[in-house]
């Protein structure tokens, strides 16, 4: 897989009452959203094998844990074996540079590197990392693209683009806002793919 600038992560319990998963992600889709990474991790294998089915015929599918049919890569949990990815290309989420370093040991295409700011989705999760974290994460990383996850808004992804990261994954400021598509624009706009 080539890396897009941005990854859009699920979580439909954070959409605002009424609206679909599958309905956001193909308004991020026309906004120029290229691959979405499916978490959804509560759901039944069936149900989530459905669901990729579903949202990839709008964008190319990463497979938060597990592959999936109709997935073209996995995104693996830091403590996870590489078999989980079943041979497909896989991403790591780590959360130091130590992460990264096992990470790319084993393989990773891609890597995300987390929280680099106070995020909503995931408050308490660890100090936020910053552009500094970001800059430790992308040194140990040796050439492996590394995304910066976490509290990531537009006016952030200047000095984590600066930092050396690859690009951005996005999880809360998408799914909770009241235009998805509008905040996809202005992320690709800041990354550059605009």
């Amino acid at each position: 897989m080539t890396p897009p600038r941005l990854l859009l992560l699920t979580d439909r319990r954070q959409l605002p009452q009424g609206r679909g998963l599958v309905e956001v992600v193909t308004r991020c889709a026309d906004a120029g959203a290229t691959t979405v990474v499916l978490r959804e991790l509560d759901l039944e294998g069936s149900a989530r094998a459905d669901l990729a089915a579903e949202l990839a015929s709008c964008v190319g599918v990463v497979a938060a844990r597990a592959v999936l049919p109709g997935a073209h890569a996995v995104q693996l949990a830091s403590h996870q074996p590489v078999a989980d990815a079943g041979g497909l290309p896989h991403g790591r989420s780590c959360h130091d540079p130590d992460d990264v370093v096992r990470a790319v040991a084993q393989g990773a295409s891609w890597v995300t590197v987390s929280p680099v700011a106070a995020s909503r989705s995931k408050p308490g999760y660890g100090p936020p990392l910053g552009a500094d974290g970001v800059r430790r994460a992308v040194a140990a990383a040796a050439g492996t693209p590394v995304y910066a996850l976490g509290g990531v808004e537009a006016g952030t992804v200047p000095d984590l683009r600066a930092a050396g990261a690859h690009g951005v994954a996005v999880m809360g400021a998408v799914m909770r806002a009241a235009d998805p598509a509008a905040v996809v624009s202005r992320l690709l706009a800041a990354l550059g793919d605009r």
